[in-house]
């Protein structure tokens, strides 16, 4: 797009609050902001003044842009967070690392509340953790149910008794569902189970004593040593609270450093005055200020995390934007602190120094990273002549034995990272027996018919889509590309033997070193659909009866399918046995266990 166009569309830009989009000339997102006012917001990056490097070169690749108004400030801090992570745009700070923790959950609005593991929160319950640094939340629960008898179970109590579970006769429930306890006594013991999970661990721990020493005593040992390691995982997890922090406050503790190119962020938990853990990010700096950049990365964080009561920080931002996103997210008030003396300060110094020494050892793997991802795409995209810069690269593998319980996966691979959440699987349909070629087919077309669909907001379109195989999968797959009229996607394939990539339009195949980032990325999305759906094939495989599986290996009759169902039971067993243990079951030889591992190992 010429400047004189850009330039008429900066004349219309609204005095409203809102999201921008940046746009680079394949029509690809490279940049998403929020504004509070877009008209003041977005001209700035065309004004003609120094810019850092990293804002510089965003502006450079500039071709277009747009813009979505919003309602307030807070819903474009809301809506930036749900651009970014739908376009991973390259000039954005990107939270690539979504894992989440473990929680207890006590189910409060039931009658007879129990308790779960879970990672996710939900307004319907209360919850406890999250739980980090090798603690193991079964663990907790375990000793919750040995010492309160709260219940694990998800059972219905009802005005009819139910007959007591093994979890009542093993001494780890009441059973109020035989009504062997009221609903008063029962409240008392959940009251109990709260305090003890909210970290008051000395009345669990002196009753677990008391009961080791009684299993000591009746030389049950085994039962002793058990209780023991509760008791010193009681202790380990008692060793980390921090007694100048008040016990009723959560409190999340964010230290920063950065070099310009590249930022790190070290969180510190503490819930309930107990320190949970820490985690570190590594991250390219993004192209906003400093204190957008902060900001985005602390809303796409809590996005998926549990806000805390009170946040310390020391970095500047807009903290009563964020406070209002938090509200509106917790339903509560959060609080942002940045402290002078203390223990927070001592808190943040410590994050802060831990931000620096993971930031100093990061920037070389960040580089590589770079290497192995980025860099790379762009490099495939030279060495094959690719019309665009492959961002979203999807790529696709069959599985099956004989025909039976085919199935197909999709893998999807943003600026040359596997991106997990995109993944999807097929079950084949409409193909009889073992045609791979057929069966590429149908996925291909199940596939791209949600192209230029509402479909194609949940499945983004391609640049490139990979196929794991040589030239005859290719040929199989592009007549399915011509008949549904798609020119805006490039194919090719990998064939795995000699690593030769083929292309469209090309006869000849295309030899890339086998030390080329370009290549083993390739190499990794190829191996990874492959993974996929080996996986889905082996679920459903495993689903089916046993002895239906033995009935296709060769050899192995009815009485050697009955002795084989004797020794191992279920499919999982029997792929994982060795040879050894195949030739130990009766009638079956060498040959015919090798045989039988051979077949599992083709799964």
């Amino acid at each position: 797009m010429s400047e004189s166009v850009i330039r008429e569309k900066l004349k219309l830009l609204p005095d409203s609050a809102g999201v921008y989009i940046m746009l680079d000339r394949e029509q690809t997102v490279i940049y998403v902001g929020k504004a509070r006012v877009l008209k003041n917001r977005v001209r700035q990056y065309f004004h003609d003044t120094e810019k850092p490097p990293k804002v510089q070169a965003m502006v450079e690749q500039i071709d277009d842009f747009y813009y979505v108004v919003t309602p307030s400030e807070v819903d474009a801090l809301a809506l930036e967070n749900t651009f970014i992570k739908k376009y991973k745009p390259k000039y954005n700070i990107l939270l690539k690392d979504d894992k989440t923790y473990p929680y207890i959950k006590l189910w409060t609005k039931e009658e007879y509340p129990h308790i779960s593991i879970t990672r996710r929160i939900k307004k319907d319950g209360k919850y406890f953790g999250p739980f980090m640094g090798g603690v193991n939340c079964k663990d907790i629960v375990d000793v919750a149910a040995k010492v309160y008898h709260i219940r694990t179970c998800t059972v219905s109590i009802g005005e009819k008794p139910k007959k007591p579970c093994l979890n009542y006769h093993l001494g780890r429930c009441l059973a109020p569902c035989a009504h062997n306890i009221s609903k008063e006594e029962y409240a008392a013991l959940v009251e109990k189970t709260a305090a003890f999970l909210a970290g008051d661990y000395g009345e669990a721990e002196a009753i677990l004593i008391q009961k080791m020493q009684k299993f000591a005593e009746e030389e049950q040992f085994e039962l002793a040593l058990e209780l023991r390691d509760k008791i010193q995982m009681l202790k380990k997890l008692g060793q980390r609270r921090i007694t100048a922090m008040p016990k009723d406050v959560d409190v999340d503790v964010w230290g920063y450093a950065t070099n310009g190119l590249y930022s790190a962020l070290s969180l510190l938990v503490t819930r309930k005055g107990i320190m949970q853990g820490s985690l570190n990010f590594s991250e390219d700096a993004g192209a906003g200020e400093r204190g957008e950049n902060f900001l985005s990365f602390l809303t796409q964080y809590y996005a998926n995390h549990e806000l805390p009561h009170e946040i310390v920080l020391e970095e500047p931002m807009d903290d009563a934007l964020f406070l209002e996103y938090a509200k509106g997210k917790a339903g509560r008030n959060v609080e942002i602190t940045r402290p002078k003396f203390g223990i927070r300060r001592e808190l943040l110094d410590m994050g802060t120094r831990n931000a620096t020494e993971y930031l100093e050892k990061s920037i070389s793997a960040i580089a590589h990273k770079s290497d192995m991802t980025v860099q790379a795409c762009s490099r495939l995209q030279a060495l094959l002549g690719l019309k665009k810069y492959p961002k979203r690269m999807e790529c696709y593998d069959i599985s099956n034995i004989s025909g039976v319980d085919k199935v197909g996966s999709m893998v999807v691979f943003t600026d040359g990272e596997a991106d997990k959440y995109e993944y999807r699987r097929f079950r084949i349909k409409t193909v009889e027996g073992a045609d791979d070629f057929a069966s590429l087919r149908e996925v291909l077309s199940r596939r791209l018919k949600k192209l230029g669909t509402e479909e194609e907001e949940r499945f983004s379109r391609p640049q490139l889509i990979v196929i794991d195989g040589g030239k005859g999968q290719l040929s199989a797959v592009k007549g399915i590309f011509e008949e549904l009229g798609v020119e805006d996607i490039e194919l090719i394939a990998l064939a795995k033997q000699e690593e030769e990539v083929f292309v469209t339009g090309n006869p000849d195949p295309i030899r890339l070193d086998r030390r080329d980032y370009a290549l083993k990325m390739l190499q990794r999305i190829r191996d990874e659909a492959h993974r996929f759906a080996v996986t889905y094939f082996r679920s459903l495989h495993s689903k089916r009866n046993l002895a239906s599986v033995l009935e296709e290996i060769e050899g192995v009759g009815k009485q050697k399918r009955a002795a084989l169902l004797q020794k191992f039971g279920t499919i999982d067993k029997l792929m994982h046995a060795s040879e050894e243990e195949l030739c130990a079951v009766e009638g079956i030889g060498k040959e015919l266990a090798s045989r039988i591992k051979t077949y599992f190992e083709t799964l």
